[in-house]
């Protein structure tokens, strides 16, 4: 616009000069004939600016016209390819904020499942909390493990023995080594204490605590649960706390000594599930030399009839040999038969002598020749 705007100003100053000098050459044909032809030809020159001058206004509106077409199609391209963009743009955080309510979804999903988690092990901790509660979760737990591991006749639960005590459970062995009792034993109190000890001091009260509580039970149940006659000699402590076991075993290897001699063996849920095991495996060997009388009866009753067996097979060996011998007879009564039936023929055939000739015709004698 300030381009156009200058080029008018430009014209309309040659028009104005134009009209002065075209003055100028009225004036001056009364001063001379040559100041005139020269007025004439700068009026001429002005012209043919002032032409120059339109033709170039007309091209530079005619320039204007096209850039402004050209200029209103690329802003018509681009405003079509920025709704194209933000088209997709839209449709890509659409699709954006469909997944990420999908996962916000998924994440409450979860922080429910976690806050209920919470609540349980709130739960579950408050239960640790209380003894008798305590020694209730321990006593579930060695049910479980021992139910899933034996057969229902290989154990009890809450069994009296003959000195009035009650084990948690008792595997039931033959003789040797005989009943095994097991007592459940939680000492969570000591063993947070020793956890939660924020020095040395609170470490050694802690851990005097936690070797005194575990002595204690292991004099407890061997003086309560191995009866001698009665029960194995050795008897089973539970710890339902693998971390209880790993910190006993760690670090409080007197305890361990002491309760090797005092015949209690101290187990973990994972190292009672391995001695079940094998008790298992020890009931299974006991039930097979229960019945290997029965096996070895069934045994001798199987050879008998073997040799049974082996004897009617020789007495229908000789049958069949007796019948092959009857068939070789019958074949060779066959032949014969065969062989006189083709003497007979040649008799009807007409032939002379063959009557004489034929083996056993009868005789003047009575006799048949053969």
């Amino acid at each position: 616009m300030n381009d156009m705007l200058a080029l008018g100003l430009l014209i309309g100053g040659a028009i104005v000069l134009a009209g002065l000098l075209a003055g100028l050459i009225l004036r001056g044909r009364g001063a001379g004939d040559t100041a005139g032809e020269a007025v004439a030809e700068l009026a001429r020159q002005q012209i043919e600016l002032v032409g120059r001058l339109a033709a170039m206004a007309d091209n530079q509106a005619q320039t204007r016209i096209e850039l402004t077409q050209t200029i209103n199609e690329r802003l018509d391209q681009m405003g079509q390819r920025m709704g194209q963009s933000l088209e997709a743009s839209a449709q890509k955080t659409a699709e954006t904020l469909g997944t990420l309510t999908t996962r916000l979804t998924v994440i409450d999903e979860a922080q429910k499942n976690i806050t209920e988690l919470s609540s349980q092990v709130v739960g579950l901790q408050d239960i640790l909390a209380n003894r008798q509660a305590r020694g209730a979760f321990g006593e579930v737990q060695l049910n479980d493990i021992v139910s899933n591991a034996l057969p229902p006749s290989a154990y009890s639960f809450q069994t009296t023995l003959g000195n009035g005590t009650r084990a948690d459970c008792l595997i039931i062995l033959p003789n040797p080594p005989g009943p095994i009792a097991i007592d459940a034993k939680f000492p969570l109190d000591a063993y947070h204490m020793l956890r939660n000890a924020k020095d040395e001091a609170e470490r050694v009260i802690a851990a005097r605590q936690f070797r005194g509580d575990l002595n204690k039970h292991v004099t407890a149940i061997a003086e309560k649960y191995i009866v001698p006659g009665e029960t194995a000699e050795s008897a089973l402590m539970f710890l339902p706390s693998e971390a209880v076991y790993a910190e006993l075993h760690a670090n409080f290897p007197d305890v361990l000594t002491k309760s090797y001699q005092a015949r209690v063996w101290i187990v973990s849920p994972t190292t009672l599930m391995a001695t079940l095991n094998t008790v298992r495996a020890v009931l299974k060997d006991v039930e097979m030399r229960k019945q290997a009388g029965t096996i070895q009866k069934y045994v001798g009753l199987l050879m008998q009839d073997v040799t049974l067996l082996g004897k009617r097979v020789e007495k229908l060996d000789t049958h069949f040999r007796q019948a092959e011998g009857d068939i070789n007879d019958i074949k060779v009564s066959t032949d014969r038969i065969s062989k006189r039936s083709e003497r007979i023929q040649e008799v009807e055939m007409g032939e002379e002598g063959a009557a004489e000739a034929l083996p056993g015709t009868a005789t003047p004698g009575g006799l048949i020749s053969s």
